[in-house]
């Protein structure tokens, strides 16, 4: 470790402006003189995991900036929302605004919840795009609309407080727990994935997974802390259903599916010959009736 510390530290003291300002605002100047200057990792095991926590968030802050575009482009590709649940977006949407809303109004670092919001404009996209495709597009715009009040009320201080806000968000937990239901009913349902992304999904388990350890080192909240958990454990039910049904086309897919003809019976096929060629042996009927013009 001798030898590392060695070779590393002219390298830590002599980091650019921006970068180091960038470690300083993340893990703090202590944190920051201990695992950057000093590189001493074994006699600070809080700054190691304050540092761990902030590379995650990082990451998922990162990642949640395309998670759900494979989603988008399913959906656009396709044309069809088959497999995809609004219910269950709007769940989530409701959540994630009320989510980023409480977040932002109590001033906690942005590694903690930073891909709410690039998932929450994502969902909007995704959402318009289940609506349209489910030949619902005028419910798209009632849908727009009623998200701008949510926002314009959700961030006033004038128009909610605090205690109220922490009151939503306590809702916002189990909304977003709830978002998860209809999507896992509409799998079941379908019997199978439909246009459901598996990059989303596996992404969101791994997420939610991370935002238990980050939350636990750096938000002292219950209630987000136990959204992440309630959130996590039915990620991997839709994980799981991803898996069970990776190869299975989905129940409308089945129905569209032809049923091969069996060969005619002999039989059958002997009697309707001879019955069409009776049928048309016979004379047909002449269509002239006697005369009733008078004469003279």
């Amino acid at each position: 470790m001798d030898a590392l510390r060695s070779a590393l530290q002219p390298v830590t003291h002599n980091l650019p402006g921006p970068i180091r300002d960038i470690g300083l605002s993340l893990i703090g100047e202590s944190c920051y003189k201990k695992l950057i200057l000093d590189i001493d990792f074994e006699n600070n095991p809080e700054c190691v995991k304050l540092g761990i926590s902030k590379a995650l968030g990082i990451g998922i802050v990162a990642a949640s900036s395309i998670v759900k575009v494979p989603q988008i482009i399913k959906l656009v590709n396709s044309k069809s929302a088959s497999g995809v649940s609004f219910l269950s977006y709007l769940l989530e949407t409701s959540s994630l605004l009320t989510s980023l809303a409480y977040n932002v109004r109590n001033g906690f670092p942005f590694s903690t919840f930073g891909e709410t919001a690039l998932i929450l404009g994502q969902n909007v996209i995704i959402s318009v795009l289940v609506l349209k495709y489910s030949g619902r597009a005028g419910i798209a715009a009632l849908f727009v609309a009623v998200l701008a009040v949510g926002v314009a009320t959700l961030f006033s201080e004038q128009l909610l407080n605090m205690q109220q806000l922490s009151y939503l968000q306590a809702g916002a937990g189990v909304l977003g727990v709830a978002s998860k239901v209809p999507q896992i009913v509409a799998i079941l349902q379908e019997g199978g994935t439909g246009q459901l992304s598996a990059f989303a999904v596996f992404n969101y388990l791994a997420g939610s997974l991370s935002r238990i350890f980050t939350t636990l080192q750096e938000v002292d909240d219950k209630l987000i802390l136990y959204g992440f958990i309630a959130g996590f454990a039915l990620n991997l039910v839709l994980a799981l259903q991803m898996v069970y049904y990776w190869n299975a086309p989905s129940a409308k897919a089945r129905g569209k599916q032809k049923v091969p003809a069996g060969p005619i019976p002999a039989a059958a096929s002997s009697s309707a010959t001879a019955t069409g060629a009776s049928t048309s042996s016979e004379p047909r009927a002449k269509s002239k009736g006697p005369t009733t013009r008078r004469r003279g």
